[in-house]
């Protein structure tokens, strides 16, 4: 396995500086060719491991890494196949007419050097899938993976290092400190996936070297659920994008509006729906994963155990197990503003619920927070979902659905100011790693060279001319 040392990282840098004409001017079929290698690589040859590896991190069942890991980085692989060699065509554009005798088209380019900054809780998504785009638009690549899923990790290192050479992508492995190590370096482009602090962090040491970021982050993602909903669709769908990878999910529900009429209704039916995913225990099933290490364990038990002390009602779940980092699922109810949870994204399998009369108390809440990265609307009314998507602000949203939005690959996935900056998957991961060059080509004897100095009254009539028609 090839590790680098700090005083690696500048030649390596260097290295992939040096390559990056040479890959930049690969051909479409040339990066299908390497999209190919490594959607075999993940989809058949490493496949086993990779699912060995985060059960090991995470205890996940081999079928949510087939789901959540493995399906969004081949579904994304195939979209790309299928259109990369329109989206590199110049895309032409009009000329106006005060610029006749030329044509002007927009030129896709790579950045250049870029940095992928990868998390730990669904790592090979969210490393493969970022890569996916920066190697179709033809890019040099270092990934820093996360290091809390280590066993994970390792097998990314072994997927990279058998199918690049390190001048084009590479892999490099270590703590916190290595991230900030990587980030002193002129990068072109850095992606970074994580939690809004270190988002921060990230883009000002971007601002050092004007260096352009991606910065999918999270936040608290509302969930509102109206009295003309479909409770038991809606409890379904809640309670498997809440607990799925045991709510270490940026777009996971975080906590959920629900009409008072139906919150009896709906309380009970989701306790049933969790019972019915995960039985009676779900310590024991082995659908159920777990907190990904011990010091986010203790972040979610201090969640409960201070909102319960704030005079908060745990009406199921709430039971632990230090030896496992095992956290039940949880739903809280009768929460005060000043309980943490209410503040902290949770990225953990605890749901506060709250209650609502009127639409417009739920808008001004949420509006008073950051922008979140998901919105979920649960309605059969076409009035308020129109009015909560007017009224409100998200990367993204889900109408009688969650998190499902992510696998559409058509769409842009992204944050808005706290949640994130720039968009990725398909079409806009692909311009997210690109700079698009504007070209215009002079063809004959250029009008504007009439109006070159010295001026004159009649070079100024026609200006005027030209300002007021053209």
């Amino acid at each position: 396995m090839m590790e680098y040392k700090e005083n690696q990282f500048l030649s390596l840098f260097n290295k992939q500086k040096a390559n990056q004409y040479s890959i930049a001017n690969t051909t479409y079929k040339e990066r299908i060719k390497k999209l190919n290698a490594l959607k075999k690589a993940i989809e058949v040859t490493y496949r086993n491991a990779i699912r060995i590896a985060l059960y090991k991190d995470m205890k996940r069942h081999e079928s949510e890494v087939d789901l959540l890991d493995i399906f969004p980085v081949v579904s994304e692989i195939k979209i790309v196949k299928k259109e990369l060699k329109k989206w590199m065509k110049k895309q032409d554009v009009e000329t106006p007419l005060s610029l006749i005798g030329s044509s002007s088209w927009i030129h896709y380019e790579p950045k250049g050097v870029c940095l992928i900054i990868s998390p730990w809780n669904f790592p090979i998504n969210l490393t493969f899938g970022p890569l996916v785009s920066a190697i179709a638009a033809g890019n040099t690549i270092i990934i820093k993976p996360s290091e809390i899923t280590s066993n994970t990790s390792k097998v990314m290192q072994q997927i990279i290092n058998d199918l690049f050479d390190e001048n084009e992508v590479a892999l490099v492995q270590g703590p916190v400190e290595t991230s900030t190590q990587l980030l002193e370096l002129p990068f072109n482009h850095i992606f970074f996936t994580g939690s809004p602090i270190v988002g921060k962090i990230v883009m000002k040491a971007a601002a050092e070297n004007l260096t352009s970021v991606t910065l999918e982050l999270g936040g608290k993602s509302p969930t509102i659920i109206d009295e003309t909903a479909n409770i038991k669709s809606a409890a379904k769908r809640i309670a498997w994008g809440k607990f799925t990878n045991n709510g270490q999910t940026c777009i996971a529900p975080d906590y959920i509006f629900v009409h008072e009429t139906v919150k009896d209704k709906f309380i009970e039916t989701l306790k049933n729906q969790i019972q019915e995913f995960y039985g009676s225990d779900a310590s024991t099933s082995k659908s159920y994963s777990r907190v990904v290490n011990e010091k986010h364990f203790i972040r979610l038990k201090n969640y409960i155990k201070d909102a319960k002390n704030k005079g908060a009602e745990i009406v199921f779940g709430g039971n632990y197990n230090d030896e496992d980092n095992y956290i039940e699922p949880t739903l809280i109810t009768n929460l005060t503003q000043d309980a943490s949870i209410m503040h902290d994204e949770i990225f953990g399998p605890v749901l506060p619920l709250l209650t609502f009369n009127k639409l417009e108390e739920t808008i001004a809440y949420i509006n008073a927070n950051e922008k979140p990265l998901a919105l979920y609307i649960y309605s059969k009314s076409k009035k308020n979902i129109n009015y909560i998507l007017k009224n409100t602000r998200a990367g993204s949203t889900g109408i009688n659905n969650n998190v499902v939005q992510f696998s559409n690959h058509y769409l842009p996935f992204g944050g808005s100011n706290n949640s994130g900056i720039g968009k990725t998957h398909g079409v806009y991961g692909f311009q997210e790693f690109s700079n698009m060059r504007s070209v215009l080509k002079q063809h004959t004897k250029s009008a504007i060279e009439l109006l070159f100095p010295p001026y004159t009254n009649l070079k100024q009539k026609i200006i005027d001319l030209t300002i007021k028609w053209l």
